[in-house]
């Protein structure tokens, strides 16, 4: 059964954010001491999560698309 889930890229998102180098960027993003820290490296982890979700978002819409393509048979727009 196909799904209109979108698996691939939240297990991509996933295995991003959980591995050492995501985990890194996360803490000195939101939880580092400094506040120089956190002004410098909160944009750029906002910006990979709003590129992370935009992937989500876009592998979401093609699935879709797909799915409705395919119920409705093969047919010559």
């Amino acid at each position: 059964m196909r799904t209109r889930w979108p698996w691939i890229s939240m297990l991509v998102s996933l295995i991003l954010t959980l591995s050492p180098l995501g985990r890194d960027i996360v803490d000195s993003a939101f939880f580092a001491g400094e506040a120089l820290s956190r002004n410098i490296w909160a944009p750029i982890a906002l910006t990979i999560f709003a590129v992370m979700a935009a992937a989500i978002l876009s592998e979401w819409l093609i699935r879709t698309y797909i799915r409705n393509r395919r119920a409705r048979g093969a047919t010559t727009a």
